[in-house]
């Protein structure tokens, strides 16, 4: 079990709470910015609703800085820059540090100048790229947000090379909240436009100039606490630097492999644009939810082993144990998120969504594209660590090709699965059975636009869900291969899938029994005396970083 030492060496109690502290620190500030994220998504429902032209055309329009962000940004970084930076900082190498972190900057600031340049030029061929499904005014909208999103990534990409050097340096809190600021520019535009009654196309050009001033925002409250704690960092190429050109050699790997978890966003879109209105907003309204557990607590935990994995040049037994804690932390949060998601996913929708623009039946749709989602909530937790391992280690390929794999499966799998859904709708709170079976192209363009609620967005979640799972097994099999006693994501999972049933069940029976109360009041209930059974369990099961939150507890009582 978790609490046997032998499986920890003695020297690793310091560093695990050390990493603790570090992990709950990048928590608190990923939960407050995914709150705010949260915040930004019920915003936008009430304006600018789920199942609107307007909703749709924004829902893509964001995803452009997402796929940017997530192609040059955090994750590129993390499996070329942090290595090598943080690597450099142990061995007391400050100079040539920041002429790797100078260097690196200068190449995503002259990158993605050239990406927002060909992005404002060509807004209405992307739009149409990103979109096929689109056509008239609701293309146009699209390409008009696009103009607007689309300068927007410089900053964010740089904001994401302030989080590498932030984090190399293990100052963690303000790069994981400086993302609040993004997200309450877009607030701030679109509750202004909205309270002055500004048509619903105009509100989503609103939404699309936060995007804009919210990167700058982003970007410049970082900027000063880099200069202030990295004040070696020289700008310039730096090609003799044998550092730069190993970051660089990584570099090419890394944004390949993000390149194909870019695409698997961007397939989503692609996918979602050729379904029912609506499910490009469903999606964003689910992901919001889905990925704010994964970001506290697995995203966390990650960041923080990385440049820690990094620095280290033991590859045995401290790897290992860090490995065994951070999944037993990760899946702590993860298995009780995934239980909250499957038994009152429907009430937190509702109490969070359901006004203005947002009926019942919408919030019916995002529930259940959250509940599939969910079922791979765990795997895609555990595989954040394992990738931010190889990384460590300086295996950049592998979790590409992964990757690769993972999109592969999923999309073949989501095609399938959102073509047989579409089919079906809900009407009046109950879902029907829409058109013929088996379907093997999307519904014409006239019941697209029917005004129905469909449901090939939960069709996409299937497909995310399964290759979530797919990914996990692949990488712990990769990570085996030189840490053979590396532990496996179900020795963590398996043991709290009881806790987590029991906690469920009785989440479900406090909705039952409130009966008509407020949404709002049912869910709040029902995931607190949740969460209380759930730890209770966990930590009963042994779960490490269960008895390490309840321990100070239960010597009070």
């Amino acid at each position: 079990m978790s609490d046997d030492r032998s499986l920890f060496p003695p020297h690793s109690d310091q560093r695990a709470r050390r990493s603790g502290r570090s992990a709950a620190v990048v928590g608190v500030g990923i939960l407050l910015s995914r709150v705010a994220g949260l915040g930004r998504e019920v915003v936008l429902r009430r304006w600018l609703g789920t199942t609107t032209d307007a909703a749709d055309a924004f829902g893509v329009a964001l995803i452009i800085p997402k796929l940017m962000q997530n192609l040059l940004g955090e994750g590129s970084l993390a499996a070329s820059f942090i290595p090598v930076y943080a690597r450099l900082l142990e061995d007391e190498k400050e100079k040539e540090a920041g002429r790797v972190a100078g260097a690196v900057f200068s190449m995503l600031a002259v990158l993605t100048g050239l990406l927002v340049a060909v992005g404002l030029f060509l807004a209405d061929p992307l739009a149409r790229i990103v979109a096929p499904g689109f056509a008239g005014a609701k293309l146009d909208l699209t390409a008009d947000l696009l103009r607007i999103t689309v300068a927007g990534i410089g900053f964010i990409v740089l904001a994401a090379w302030c989080l590498g050097v932030l984090n190399a340096h293990r100052k963690f809190f303000l790069s994981y909240v400086a993302p609040v600021v993004w997200n309450v520019a877009i607030i701030g535009f679109v509750v202004f436009a909205g309270l002055r009654s500004w048509a619903i196309d105009d509100i989503a050009l609103a939404a699309a100039w936060g995007v804009l001033f919210g990167g700058l925002a982003q970007f410049l409250i970082q900027l000063p606490a880099v200069v202030r704690i990295a004040p070696s960092i020289r700008l310039g190429f730096g090609w003799s630097s044998s550092s730069v050109r190993t970051v660089v050699r990584r570099f090419g790997p890394a944004v390949a492999g993000r390149g194909v978890v870019t695409l698997s966003t961007y397939l989503d879109v692609f996918l979602a644009s050729l379904l029912a209105t609506g499910a490009v907003a469903a999606l964003g309204a689910a992901q919001i939810l889905y990925l704010l557990p994964i970001s506290a607590f697995a995203l966390s935990v990650a960041a923080v082993e990385l440049p820690e994995l990094s620095r280290s040049s033991d590859s045995g037994r401290e790897r290992v144990a860090a490995l065994r804690l951070g999944l037993e932390r990760i899946s702590l949060f993860l298995v009780f998120s995934l239980a909250v998601y499957l038994f009152v996913g429907n009430e937190i929708v509702a109490a969070l969504y359901e006004r203005g623009e947002t009926d019942a039946d919408d919030v019916r749709l995002i529930s259940l594209v959250l509940a599939v989602y969910a079922l791979g909530m765990p795997a895609s937790g555990a595989s954040r660590l394992l990738q931010n391992a190889r990384f460590a280690a300086g295996d950049v390929s592998g979790p590409a090709r992964i990757a690769a794999l993972r999109v592969v499966v999923a999309s073949v799998v989501s095609v399938i699965a959102m073509l047989q859904l579409d089919r079906f709708g809900i009407v009046g709170g109950e879902i029907q059975r829409l058109g013929d079976l088996p379907a093997f192209s999307p519904l014409p363009p006239g019941l697209r636009q029917g005004g129905v609620v469909r449901l090939g967005a939960v069709g996409l979640a299937v497909g995310a869900s399964m290759g979530a799972w797919l990914e996990l097994v692949l990488l712990q099999r990769r990570t085996a291969i030189d840490l053979p006693d590396a532990p496996r994501a179900r020795s963590a999972i398996v043991p709290l899938l009881v806790p987590a049933l029991v906690a469920g069940g009785v989440g479900l029976g406090v909705v039952v029994a409130l009966g008509s109360a407020p949404s709002i009041i049912s869910a709040g209930a029902a995931c607190i005396l949740a969460g209380v059974v759930y730890f209770i369990g966990a930590n009963l099961a042994g779960n490490r970083a269960a008895v390490e939150l309840m321990s100070p507890l239960l010597k009070r009582l």
